[in-house]
């Protein structure tokens, strides 16, 4: 039997850590992935005229004909369309730009979204595992994964497993780290957020990022955000979550603490799917928009997701980099 290369940098994790974390891990899906897609496909179900946008304008890259290298980009995935092709395409995109002598391919880990937009709009994406025996099939020898996940969290666990499992598959496997992952990563990430918005920066306006949140360790993330952004003098930039802490209501006082008069609203995700046009701009009670309105704020809403910006598309190109040259090591 022909010998094999197999190196699995999956951040420090070996690969029967990896394959044991990968188990541990299926149990736990429901309380963060699932979640969130199945909030999103409810929410598109119930409006059957909800608009996200043209499916056939965003590229799936789930083609054959890969060749010897092959850079799949995982992320969780929207059935938003638009958002899905400005934010999880254009990082596709830039990651192909930078990487002419490899063959980008697109993998969702969220089920529920890939079966959603394929119900909706009859056009299938790949999912993890499909992702990676199309890769097999394709007798692709050297596999780089970069995520476009912002942490190291549940669903960053999950993929280790996954692609532990696939790993004879080829010569030579490699993960890229999420978009936070290192203080350098937090410097260029805030300065990308804090440039993303400096012109709603008057003096007289609260800039409110809002992620989703985890009951993981990796939640520690937000807090750190936002200290980072304290330390350099932005005072008035707020890091809050939906689904852990810092909550809407710490959000609130700390804003409430200032004499604002304007909050303007962007979500702290890579994409702008349902948690961004729902629970951060939705209209009804309860949402971020109108608990700031009840509060007496002039609230603006920004409904574009961080894969939206150059310097946070760059970001992922500079991992994916990092992943390449380790396998020359």
């Amino acid at each position: 039997m022909k010998k094999r290369n197999v190196r699995m940098m999956l951040a420090g994790v070996s690969m029967a850590a990896a394959l044991m974390m990968g188990s541990a891990v299926m149990a736990e899906e429901e309380t963060e992935a699932v979640t969130e897609a199945a909030e999103e496909a409810e929410a598109e179900e119930d409006e059957e005229n909800y608009d996200t946008g043209d499916a056939s304008l965003d590229k799936v890259r789930n083609e054959d004909g890969i060749g010897e290298n092959e850079l799949l980009v995982l992320s969780f995935g929207t059935s938003y369309n638009d958002s899905r092709r400005l934010t999880i395409g254009a990082i596709e995109q830039a990651l192909e730009d930078a990487f002419p002598d490899w063959s980008v391919r697109r993998g969702f880990t969220a089920n529920i979204v890939i079966d959603h937009v394929e119900q909706r709009d009859g056009i299938h994406i790949d999912d993890i595992n499909e992702a990676l025996t199309r890769a097999a099939d394709n007798e692709v020898k050297t596999l780089v994964v970069q995520p476009t996940h912002l942490m190291n969290g549940l669903e960053y666990d999950e993929i280790m497993g996954n692609i532990a499992e696939y790993a004879d598959s080829f010569e030579k496997v490699v993960i890229g780290e999420p978009l936070l992952t290192s203080d350098e990563d937090f410097d260029i990430v805030s300065d990308a957020i804090v440039e993303a918005t400096k012109e709603y920066d008057d003096g007289e306006t609260a800039i409110v990022f809002m992620g989703h949140g985890t009951e993981a360790e990796s939640n520690e993330i937000y807090a750190k955000m936002q200290q980072v952004l304290t330390d350099k003098g932005m005072e008035n930039y707020y890091v809050g979550t939906v689904e852990a802490s810092p909550t809407l209501d710490d959000v609130l006082a700390a804003v409430q603490e200032k004499e604002y008069k304007r909050v303007v609203l962007r979500a702290l995700m890579v994409v702008a799917g349902d948690h961004a046009n729902n629970d951060m701009a939705g209209d009804e009670e309860g949402s971020w928009k109108t608990t700031f309105e009840d509060a007496g704020y002039e609230v603006v809403t920004v409904l574009e997701g961080l894969g939206q910006i150059p310097a946070i598309q760059d970001l992922y190109v500079a991992h994916a980099q990092a992943a390449i040259d380790s396998l020359a090591e």
